[in-house]
């Protein structure tokens, strides 16, 4: 992944907070740059990336993260021996083959996971960012809203180790490829952020996290814009399956390049 740019002030690294928080691949960058393998990076993709990772894990599958959606990421689900998961309206195409229907979706997925199953999941944020985390050594978990309390006490363990912990909600694209911050994502790590216990000091934009979530209503996951173009496109049982507070109590952790059980 690399460090943060060197033009970038030292305070965007976060460096004097136990607990850090900041946006997407760049943001990730800067403030895992410092940390090593007692630390922690928490990834947040609620719609859908860490969601369906979850769901997933908590079947007892393995899941490996990859960058790319193209010819690359099939071959290399042939080579983990594993199904390689794709968009969900190309799972929906009339016709496609059987492994097609696998998706991103957490709900598809939830249904097709069991013990031993093994999926590749091509993610342009959520599997970017914890791919690039993992290949710096730091160890890196999938948070969302399914686990938050789960995902809060493997922090609290790590702060309690005298460990430093960085969560980072991934976001969304816009059309021309720059981040578009997805209030779902920041609403997945402040419920991870405001679980915690351990007496440390939080960056301001973790303690804004907490805040957000905090202040968030009913239904709020379906109010969002990404949840209303879920919604819009036929997925409302994603946007259910992923606003299921604490659901789960599993925390998938990247080990050897796929997420397991921990």
């Amino acid at each position: 992944m690399g460090g943060p740019d060197p033009a970038h002030h030292p305070a965007h690294t976060q460096g004097e907070y136990a607990v850090r928080c900041e946006w997407g691949p760049v943001g990730a960058a800067a403030i895992v740059a410092d940390l090593g393998p007692r630390d922690l990076a928490v990834v947040v993709d609620v719609l859908s990336f860490s969601t369906t990772v979850t769901v997933a894990v908590a079947a007892g599958a393995t899941v490996w993260p990859y960058r790319w959606k193209d010819d690359r990421a099939a071959a290399f689900a042939a080579e983990q021996d594993a199904v390689l998961a794709v968009g969900r309206l190309e799972a929906r195409t009339p016709g496609s083959p059987p492994q097609a229907r696998v998706s991103l979706s957490p709900a598809e997925i939830g249904a097709a996971a069991a013990p031993g199953s093994r999926f590749v999941l091509p993610s342009p944020n959520g599997a970017t960012i914890s791919a690039a985390i993992g290949e710096v050594g730091v160890p890196v978990v999938a948070g969302c809203l399914r686990n938050a309390t789960a995902v809060a006490r493997r922090v609290d363990a790590v702060l309690a180790a005298g460990g430093r912990v960085a969560v980072v909600p991934c976001g969304e694209r816009w059309p021309d490829g720059s981040l578009r911050p997805a209030q779902e994502d920041w609403w997945g790590a402040g419920a991870i952020l405001a679980a915690l216990t351990a007496p440390v000091a939080l960056s301001a934009e973790a303690l804004a996290a907490a805040d957000a979530y905090r202040a968030a209503g009913p239904g709020a996951l379906a109010a969002s814009a990404s949840g209303r173009e879920l919604v819009a496109k036929g997925y409302a049982d994603d946007v259910a399956v992923a606003g299921r507070l604490d659901a789960d109590v599993v925390v998938p952790m990247l080990r050897d390049g796929a997420f397991v059980s921990t």
